[in-house]
Formats: C-alpha cells, structure tokens, sequence
C-alpha cells in the first residue's frame, strides 16, 4: 500500500532509505537542515567495507586502555569533562564487547556487511556514479614487524571464516604497491573485497539526484520539529509545513536528541572525527590505514585525506583535532604530504550503540514512526541494505536479513 513518508536526514542512510521506499511505490519526502551532504556522511574514509565482518569493539586489553588513557595513543582521543556525560553507555559498551556478548553481535553485523556492495551497485548503476568508484581494495599497514605477523594471522583466520579476499604483503610488496612511500614499513594486509570513493559527498548527492529524477521531493527542514499531526506526522520546512502517514528518523549523531524529545531514551552516544585534505604532495594507490598511528590516508578529487580515530566528547563541544596533528606529524616521515587544502580540519560524530549494532525498526510507542541510524563507522557502507532491510519492513515484505538483531525493542 502506498503511503506518505517523512525521512528526515539526508545522509547516506537517509538518502538510500528514501530510495528504497520510493522503489516499493511510497511517496517519500526528504528532508534535512542543510541542502548538500555535509555532515557524517561527507567526512569519512569513502571506503565500502566488505570485509568489515567485525564491529569496533571498546577494547578489552588494559595496556590498550592505560595507552589511550595516558594520551600516548593516536587511536582515540577524550574530553575529561564529558566523561561522565557517558560513562554508563561506555560502560555498557565495554560489556558488550566481551568475547561472549560479542560473537553473536559479530554475526549480526556480518549478515548487513554481506550485502554491502550489492546494494550500493544498484543505485550505483542507476545514477551513473561509476567514475566515483575503484574496486581495488584498501591496505592495513604496520610499522612493527611483530604487530604486523599477529594481524596478518588474524586477518587470515577472518577472512577464510567470512570468504573474503584478503593478501600479506611484506615490506617489499607494500612498497611496490604503494610507491610513494618514502619509509619502510613491516607489511600490510591487502582487503581486496572492498570499494573505495574519490568523494563521498559526491555518492550520496548523486543518490539523492536520482531520487529526485525518480520522483522524490528533497527539502530544507528542522527535524527538531517533528510532531505528530492528526493519525499522522508533520515538520517544518523552508516549503511550509508538510505532514505525512510516516516518519523516519535518519539523523545519525543527532538521533539521540531526536529521540530523546519524543520519550526514548536509548543508548546511544558519538565518536567525533576530524579530517582534513592535503594537495600539491605524493598521492597513494590505494586507501591505506596507518594502524600503529590510527590514521586513514585516503586518496580523493581533492587530494590525500587524513581521517582520525574516535574522539569522546559531547557532540558540539569545542574542536580539539589533537589527532588530526599527530596523524600529520607521522604521516610526513611516510609520504610527501603537501599543503592543507582548508584553513581548518573538518569535524563530525559518528552515531553508536552500546552493542554496536544499527537501530532499525518501528519506534515502540508512536504509531508511523520508524527508526534508522546507529551505524557507527559504517554508515557509508551499510546505508543501503539498512535502507532496503527498514523499506521491507515498513512494506509488510520478506525482510533481506533477519531484524531483530536490530530491532529498537532490544533496549
């Protein structure tokens, strides 16, 4: 049956749930604050990550938590002051990231994962974006010998676990693959499954283009407006007021302050990351992520972008791009950076769960209502089976993957 949907969050999950709903014969509204991709989904790495079969976990160790603790590590960085904002949920999340509780959450996430590519080359060939995208892979490269054999034998076990495609190069072979490299490095693991984007703000407009081709209505909004109207929805627009049968709430970092003023008070929190471009210098072959400094160097239209690890802080405190500094600092003993591009890092959140696993579902207490964000690192790569799996589910259809694991009733 054909309805009326409000998706509010035009990034790239919302981008490709409008889309889904549309191919089953919705009319769909989207609507976001800003008129370009230009938060989450514009500052990752651009890398659709097959063979990421394996959430981020909190780690388990405690040299790894005393290094992070410490301020010696790259890989995550925190405000002091809003710790306690969150400690529960980290609390929460270092729970669930246990051997026990984290195997079936593993399998879950690995059931999205699988689909990861064919879903994005749907509307990939539909919208023409074949130019953004290189099949070839990215590289997890290591500084230390020893750390390098303990992944790659890791990596190994993984990927004859999960079928995926997967090489060891030794120092020699990185550096015939990446020949800018002006530094040795130990090796690297090759993830040959995995797509990566020249601009991934680019994607997910092109997406939304081809929604508009097709029909759909983007528009600028506030979703703090959000209220329900008559046996529906309605929100506030630069167009007006525009309601609808249902509503979808999209809205990755700002989820939880969406929920939380229509009741919910689910356990989500943000890892906020920085990144910045840097031009005029070498370029890379492929994507290759500095595991022993947590820095992502991803090569781009507008040169190499550095991304960073996960910093804990509110969402819109002040920037401390402390990691974006060091990841500089190190990377220029490997490369010939170049100049920045611009004046200041760009900054963003990553959306997260306690479990690590998406909320994808029916709101429990608000009739229309329907929820998709909590992706975490992986918004850009799960957008579209998310997108498709919510769709199913709003259409009364056979599901693409089993929801529970991702239902909102699980908190």
């Amino acid at each position: 049956m054909s309805t009326h949907v409000l998706v509010l969050g035009a990034g790239m999950v919302g981008v490709s749930t409008a889309l889904a709903l549309q191919q089953r014969g919705h009319h769909v509204t989207l609507v976001d604050r800003n008129a370009r991709c230009l938060e989450t989904s514009y500052g990752n790495a651009g890398i659709i990550q097959r063979e990421a079969v394996r959430p981020y976990g909190f780690p388990r160790e405690w040299r790894a938590i005393l290094r992070v603790a410490s301020g010696r590590g790259n890989e995550a960085h925190y405000h002091l002051g809003g710790l306690p904002g969150i400690a529960l949920r980290l609390a929460r999340y270092w729970a669930h990231s246990a051997p026990a509780a984290y195997a079936p959450i593993a399998e879950a996430y690995e059931r999205l994962i699988a689909h990861c590519l064919t879903e994005h080359a749907r509307w990939m060939d539909e919208c023409g974006a074949q130019d953004l995208v290189s099949r070839n892979g990215w590289l997890q490269s290591y500084r230390t010998p020893a750390v390098w054999h303990a992944a790659a034998a890791e990596a190994l076990r993984v990927a004859d676990r999960a079928g995926l495609d997967c090489a060891v190069l030794d120092g020699a072979a990185l550096a015939a693959a990446q020949p800018a490299l002006q530094a040795p490095m130990a090796g690297a693991i090759h993830w040959k499954d995995a797509w990566s984007v020249s601009e991934p703000a680019e994607l997910v407009e092109r997406y939304a283009a081809l929604f508009v081709k097709k029909g759909g209505v983007v528009l600028v909004g506030d979703a703090r407006t959000l209220r329900q109207q008559g046996r529906g929805w309605a929100v506030d627009t630069a167009s007006g007021s525009v309601d609808a049968e249902h509503a979808v709430l999209a809205l990755g970092p700002w989820s939880d302050q969406a929920t939380r003023a229509l009741g919910y008070k689910l356990p989500l929190f943000v890892k906020r990351g920085y990144h910045r471009h840097y031009r005029r210098g070498a370029t890379l072959a492929l994507p290759m992520l500095d595991m022993e400094q947590g820095v992502m160097l991803a090569p781009m239209k507008r040169g190499i972008r550095i991304t960073t690890g996960a910093e804990f802080a509110p969402l819109d405190a002040p920037s401390t791009p402390v990691q974006l500094h060091r990841a500089e600092q190190s990377t220029r003993s490997l490369l010939d950076l170049g100049e920045p591009v611009e004046a200041q890092p760009w900054r963003g959140a990553r959306p997260c769960t306690v479990d690590m696993k998406p909320v994808i579902g029916a709101a429990a207490r608000h009739r229309g209502l329907w929820f998709n964000f909590g992706h975490a690192h992986q918004g850009f790569t799960l957008g579209p089976v998310c997108g498709r799996l919510l769709a199913e589910l709003m259409s009364g259809e056979t599901p693409i993957v089993d929801p529970e694991p991702y239902s909102p009733a699980r908190f």
